[in-house]
């Protein structure tokens, strides 16, 4: 039978092939039954026997378990143990079809590593106990390398490593190297350092005290304060879990953290830095307006608005947040004034990013919005603002938040009539900075 030219284009579409030159279908190769994992039905990668005797991949089923289920999703049967057998001849011959099907763009999957075992890390963690009472720099930097590595293989041996209570051991190894000679002990630092972000999610309560220490925070500012990158947002993202007060009385923390929003790293460390300096800025210390004059004093109101220009949701919700806070003391709402990006940015971020943006903008409007000040409430009236909190109002919102923009709309109404509206969404891309 001879096809037509729509039915050999509808039947080549539904096969996926490719024509060879005599003008044959070449049909791209099907997946053998066998060897697809029966819960997520794809190529299986590391294939895995339970202890009834049904093959799956690795991730799936310890995906499966670990949601809480207690049988084979095949067979149904209780399962007797979870302990997974590696299927090394279902795994050689899924590695021989992808070899025999290249040509097809099939990729070899790679021989799996073995996951790493309790005992190993529990043996591990005592060893690098050991090495760090006999101050065996070098054996610890090896052991903590090999945590690392294990790491690296796959987010099923961070969980067992984090379970076994290495974030305890690195801590206390951390605290101990730092009591010395910080420059002498870099290398087992930093090497520490690589590692202790990806545990810092549930820090246990030890870790959290050992970290906490003077000498800790001292030697989190350095790496803070230094020219390795890698380092510098690793410290970045453990301080952001370290306890405000401890933070605020190290020396040269907010000349560190203003570094990193002077010089970016990349999006994780500077929201790390962002949280931290928030926490500082608001917290209810009596240092609290010290601590915020500094900042001032360093320009980081410039470096706010600057991020907040272009910055994801994250980020501008938390500069905004930074940028309220700093507002609050009578150094930090002179600068914010000064600067020509301030009331813009302020008004454009309204009911645009996020609710809890929002709320940031029309604190920071409110409170540089004086009625004493006709200028900066023609301004703010030209920007739009008075018609994004009209909007605010008829979406709803927090008691809080509504209280502050009845207010602004009582303010800003007399100077309606005076205002020539400009574009509230311009771009401040190109406009030249102060600074």
């Amino acid at each position: 039978m001879v096809l037509s030219g729509t039915l050999w284009k509808v039947f080549r579409r539904a096969h996926k092939g490719k024509a060879l030159p005599g003008g044959e279908l070449d049909l791209e190769p099907v997946i053998p039954t066998h060897f697809r994992c029966p819960v997520s039905l794809e190529l299986m990668k590391d294939p895995v026997t339970l202890c009834t005797g049904i093959t799956y991949d690795r991730d799936s089923i310890e995906r499966w378990i670990e949601s809480g289920n207690n049988t084979c999703p095949v067979t149904k049967q209780v399962l007797s143990t979870t302990n997974m057998i590696p299927n090394h001849a279902i795994r050689r011959m899924i590695q021989d079809w992808c070899v025999e099907n290249q040509s097809h763009g099939i990729e070899r999957i790679p021989t799996p590593r073995i996951p790493v075992a309790s005992y190993e890390v529990s043996e591990t963690c005592s060893r690098i106990v050991a090495a760090t009472r006999n101050g065996d720099v070098k054996k610890c930097q090896e052991l903590v390398g090999k945590i690392k590595n294990w790491g690296k293989e796959s987010e099923r041996n961070k969980r067992c490593i984090v379970e076994n209570g290495a974030c305890a051991v690195l801590a206390s190894a951390f605290d101990s190297f730092s009591h010395g000679n910080i420059e002498e002990n870099e290398v087992v630092l930093e090497e520490i350092l690589g590692v202790l972000p990806w545990m810092m999610n549930n820090p246990s309560q030890d870790a959290r005290s050992k970290l906490r220490s003077e000498t800790c925070l001292n030697c989190l500012v350095w790496f803070l304060s230094g020219n390795d990158l890698s380092a510098r947002q690793n410290a970045a993202m453990v301080l952001k879990e370290m306890p405000v007060r401890a933070i605020a009385k190290t020396e040269g923390v907010i000349e560190a953290l203003v570094k990193m929003i002077r010089e970016p790293i990349g999006p994780n460390a500077t929201k790390a830095s962002l949280t931290k300096i928030f926490q500082l800025v608001s917290s209810s210390d009596d240092d609290k307006e010290r601590i915020s004059q500094r900042f001032v004093e360093l320009g980081l109101v410039s470096l706010l608005l600057e991020a907040i220009v272009d910055a994801d949701k994250s980020i501008c919700e938390k500069a905004l947040g930074v940028l309220d806070c700093i507002c609050d003391c009578k150094e930090g709402k002179e600068v914010a004034m000064a600067n020509a990006l301030t009331l813009p940015l302020a008004t454009k971020k309204i009911l645009r990013v996020s609710p809890l943006a929002t709320e940031f903008s029309v604190s920071i409007l409110w409170k540089l919005c004086d009625k004493e000040d006709e200028e900066v409430l023609v301004e703010t009236a030209q920007l739009g603002a008075f018609q994004k909190l009209l909007v605010v109002l008829q979406v709803g919102c927090e008691e809080s938040l509504k209280e502050k923009v009845t207010e602004l709309l009582k303010l800003l109404n007399a100077y309606r009539s005076r205002a020539e509206c400009v574009d509230s969404s311009m771009d401040f891309k190109y406009l030249k900075k102060p600074f």
